[in-house]
């Protein structure tokens, strides 16, 4: 966890690597719980038996999981002590680049692209994450997080 007494702190590094997140397992118990509450059962998340004929040779965990864990990353990667609150303001360019196999790890790297003041006194990071899986060479998921931070 990397840490920032402000957000004055992170402008000069605009451009720049954030860190890292920790580490997360994706077993099927984390996906079938998410096929569970997104009615998104599709055999190849949730029958490892019949997944192994599938594509990717067994089940591989839903997209949007991979995507719905960056919440986590966030909350393990990087704190601006200054900030009271951080609003989830969205997401710009959403990419699935490569499938996660179940029983992956997934960290996340992060980049600050840019920092915008807001009404309300907010100030919006805009921050590249770049979801990694253990022993891959390239990103499972890429995403530009847009975060709102208030003092």
């Amino acid at each position: 966890m990397r840490h920032f007494d402000s957000l004055a702190d992170l402008e000069p590094l605009i451009g720049q690597p954030l860190g890292h997140s920790d580490w997360i397992s994706v077993d099927q118990s984390r996906v079938n719980a998410f096929a569970e509450a997104t009615e998104d059962r599709q055999w190849i998340h949730v029958d490892p038996e019949r997944a192994k004929a599938g594509p990717f040779g067994g089940p591989i965990a839903h997209g949007f999981l991979t995507l719905s864990l960056i919440p986590y990353f966030f909350e393990t990667g990087f704190a601006v002590r200054e900030t009271r609150m951080v609003v989830n303001y969205g997401l710009n360019k959403v990419r699935f680049t490569a499938p996660v196999p179940v029983g992956s790890r997934l960290r996340a790297a992060f980049t600050l692209l840019a920092m915008d003041d807001v009404a309300g006194g907010a100030v919006q990071l805009t921050v590249e994450v770049a979801v990694e899986a253990e022993g891959m060479t390239k990103p499972v998921c890429m995403a530009q997080s847009l975060a709102r931070h208030y003092r």
